[in-house]
């Protein structure tokens, strides 16, 4: 069958918009919206039939029984995106559309009745994407992205709305946090499940405020960017979480805040940061601030990473400086086996894990009899430390407990270095402009 064969029968159906008969032959002749399709359709079967041309009244588009006449409102589809997206800032965009059951019917009944396959040309709701998209792009000053825009348009026909959709934007960087006793993220009580009431009084454990502890990195920075950017609520993401009970100094630890529904994408981060710190009183700091794309995310929770400690250890009995060394030495490099601690085994499966110390040093305090030392232990992600030390009661093979033949506890505890094992956290590929 030729096109004007097809046309022709497409037009014997009813009445059809220029839109509606060009959809059926999208695919010939690139360059040509539907509709100039549709009106050369037209004249070239007024030419082929040598008749007397009478123009398409575009009024009387609302008479089309295809698409009933939804195909003469892209202009305003569009301005009511653009009005529903008024006051959010964006650079990319994309365009959905909810038809209504009758109008998909419709499209494929005209392909039936032209004698056309199913499939042929295009499909009613991908030319109102395109068209009211790029109208709105148009309107809006932005560029359509089918991956993952700024915000999505949806239009639903049947209500004659528009659901806007505001997807995140992302904040990388690096925290350091210079108190003991504060945990990464908010911590409700346990005792009274976040409710800060238990048995009809004011919990104890946390006197009523629901939570364990009174401040979190995450408390100290979310909000802020939360309100620099101007969204209506934001998340803490972090590379692993130190102990409560310990700093994350030196370069301190990966993070990624997510903002959800911003209306502001863009800020002066190094003014940021310092909004932050001020807000934090010196408990927790940041650097290195950068806007992210939504991978980020993922890459900062999963990907493993090589952590530096810093530790003040307590021996339950004096030891001799070589004694000491000696140790050392059979740790640097070692290969270990930990059962899940005893400290965390009501949160973490019971299961035997094998970590790779990559190095260790450390020294004897001068004045605390052969008490006291120092170790510093960089090693692969998931090494329980502490237990690298005290042994757990014989949990973690080898230790340092074990190794001298002394009780040895962790007093003090700092992480000074959180990097990727394979390769950086901050590629390019995971930030945007």
């Amino acid at each position: 069958m030729t096109v004007l064969e097809a046309t022709r029968r497409a037009l014997d159906s009813g009445p059809v918009c220029d839109a509606c008969l060009g959809r059926l032959f999208a695919d010939r002749s690139f360059g040509l919206s539907n509709h100039e399709r549709g009106r050369g359709l037209r004249v070239a079967l007024a030419l082929a039939d040598d008749e007397d041309f009478e123009g398409h009244d575009p009024a009387e588009e609302t008479d089309c029984w295809v698409c009933e006449g939804e195909c003469d409102r892209y202009d305003w589809w569009a301005t009511q995106a653009a009005t529903a997206a008024h006051g959010y800032a964006f650079d990319t965009y994309q365009v959905g559309t909810r038809t209504l059951p009758l109008l998909e019917e419709n499209d494929r009944l005209l392909r039936a009745d032209a004698g056309l396959d199913p499939e042929a040309g295009e499909l009613l709701k991908s030319e109102f994407n395109r068209e009211v998209g790029k109208r709105v792009g148009q309107m809006t000053d932005s560029e359509v992205d089918f991956t993952r825009p700024d915000v999505l348009f949806l239009c639903d026909l049947a209500t004659e709305e528009i659901d806007l959709q505001v997807n995140s934007t992302f904040l990388y960087g690096r925290y350091r946090k210079r108190e003991r006793d504060i945990p990464q993220t908010e911590w409700p009580c346990r005792d009274c499940n976040g409710t800060g009431r238990q048995h009809g009084k004011r919990c104890d454990g946390c006197d009523g405020t629901g939570y364990r502890y009174d401040e979190s990195v995450e408390q100290l920075t979310a909000p802020v960017v939360r309100e620099a950017l101007d969204g209506s609520s934001a998340t803490f993401h972090g590379a692993g979480r130190e102990d409560v009970d310990a700093r994350m100094l030196g370069t301190g630890r990966p993070f990624v805040i997510e903002v959800d529904e911003p209306r502001r994408r863009t800020v002066d981060t190094e003014d940021l940061e310092a909004e932050i710190d001020d807000f934090a009183e010196g408990k927790v700091e940041v650097e290195g601030l950068r806007f992210a794309t939504h991978e980020m995310v993922e890459r900062v929770k999963e990907l493993p990473a090589s952590k530096t400690y810093r530790m003040d250890v307590r021996l339950g009995a004096p030891v001799e400086r070589e004694r000491f060394g000696s140790a050392l030495e059979k740790l640097d490099g070692a290969t270990i086996e930990q059962e899940t601690p005893q400290r965390v085994s009501h949160r973490r499966a019971a299961k035997t894990r094998v970590r790779e110390v990559y190095d260790v040093s450390g020294e004897l305090e001068e004045e605390a009899d052969g008490q006291e030392a120092t170790i510093e232990v960089h090693g692969e992600g998931g090494l329980y430390v502490k237990e690298l030390i005290s042994s757990d009661d014989g949990r973690t093979e080898p230790s340092l407990a074990g190794l001298l033949g002394v009780e040895a506890a962790v007093t003090a505890l700092d992480v000074l270095a959180v990097e990727g094992e394979d390769e950086p956290f901050a590629r390019e590929a995971f930030f945007r402009e």
